[in-house]
């Protein structure tokens, strides 16, 4: 794998950002065609912008290159996984994001969608490669197995192993879907009897997209391919290969228990009044405090819940190894809770609540004081006190 500072600088030359000049009809194009709206295509345009990150000056760049750029073919493989990242996708909540893989973008071939299979399947992508070649886009969901050589992951006949040799070859961008394919998920857990391995570990000659989550929010994912299309490089990554715009936060920092957590209120138990009454989840396990994800932001169901806000707490789904980290329902001891994690909610609370009395008492004291000096002030300086407070 590239190393950060070749990763962020990757660009992709003209002929990419343009497409290829006979794949027909452009994004836009094939939106209108979909039977939407030029203000259903402006707002997807100014949605996408913002979940990118970018400011609102850039939603004119992201719809001209939407509306010029011919439709980009994309290849997108099934290794060891349970489709949960296709499903995601198509469950976004604009319809348009799902519209950006089911039609708007040439996918080619994904076993899972695609009507064709068997040999009229492999047919379709080989042609897609060979006539697109240096210029498709592959993405990838699942592991691969690298135990009996290969042999635990075949389609067609083929192993998993050579199949994204083979694919990754003549890719322009990889994009690696999910914690299957950027960090091995489930199939890696101890004690990984298939030896699988994370897409990185296969490619390492090519710079990688690494869009971890079982699953990844769907309009990250689609927010990934539309920076692809807009601004003709690859997303700004971090040293993990994951796009900024959505990695660069941890789920606590945007959860909106935060402050519960901040005044040291906990629950204890999934059904007592401290669950009930919303207080932070962080000592039932809740993994919020370490994982980099965007689930507090842009959240899941149509963006109006996530884990955290259903009563459960963050698995740490988009974390490395996170199978292996420990029980979801260990508290991570080395994140140190306010007051001292130990203690009950009800005592942190009842010390938090002392501490804001404290803080009243002082005030109170403080400027007590302080009318006292000026009372003596005026005194001195000959000034009729009671018709002051009379006036």
């Amino acid at each position: 794998m590239l190393t950060t500072q070749e990763t962020n600088d990757t660009c992709f030359d003209s002929d990419f950002a343009k497409g290829d000049e006979n794949a027909g009809e452009t994004y836009y194009e094939s939106i209108r065609r979909g039977g939407y709206s030029r203000r259903d295509f402006l707002k997807f345009a100014t949605f996408m912008t913002a979940f990118m990150g970018l400011e609102n000056t850039a939603i004119g760049r992201v719809a001209r290159a939407l509306e010029t750029t011919p439709r980009l073919p994309i290849i997108w493989e099934h290794f060891q996984e349970c489709t949960c990242c296709s499903e995601s996708f198509i469950r976004s909540d604009h319809p348009i994001v799902a519209d950006i893989i089911l039609d708007k973008v040439s996918l080619d071939y994904t076993l899972t969608l695609m009507a064709a299979s068997g040999h009229q399947a492999e047919a379709a992508k080989h042609a897609t490669m060979e006539k697109h070649w240096g210029n498709y886009i592959l993405c990838v969901e699942g592991s691969v197995p690298l135990g009996d050589n290969g042999n635990y992951c075949c389609i067609g006949g083929r192993s998993a192993i050579d199949i994204l040799k083979e694919s990754a070859a003549g890719a322009k961008a990889i994009i690696a879907w999910g914690s299957c394919a950027t960090t091995g998920c489930v199939q890696a857990a101890k004690p990984n009897p298939t030896n699988a391995v994370p897409i990185h570990k296969v490619i390492t000659d090519k710079t990688i997209v690494n869009v971890p989550g079982c699953p990844p929010i769907g309009e990250v994912m689609a927010g990934v391919i539309v920076h692809l299309v807009s601004m003709g490089r690859l997303p700004q990554l971090d040293n993990a290969g994951r796009p900024k715009a959505f990695y660069s936060k941890r789920v606590h920092d945007s959860c909106y228990r935060r402050p519960y957590f901040d005044a040291g209120l906990f629950a204890e138990k999934f059904d007592d009044e401290n669950a009930k009454k919303g207080y932070c989840l962080y000592k039932l396990g809740c993994k919020g405090p370490s994982t980099y994800n965007a689930c507090g932001n842009m959240r899941w169901n149509g963006g109006v819940s996530f884990p955290i806000q259903s009563g459960h707490g963050c698995i740490g789904c988009s974390a490395n190894d996170f199978w292996d980290a420990g029980s979801f329902y260990t508290r991570d001891q080395s994140i140190q809770a306010p007051g001292g994690i130990e203690a009950t909610a009800d005592t942190i609370g009842k010390v938090a609540l002392g501490a804001v009395a404290g803080g009243i008492a002082a005030h109170v004291v403080a400027a007590n004081i302080t009318k006292k000096k000026e009372l003596k002030a005026m005194k001195e300086n000959g000034i009729d006190i009671e018709k002051e407070l009379e006036d």
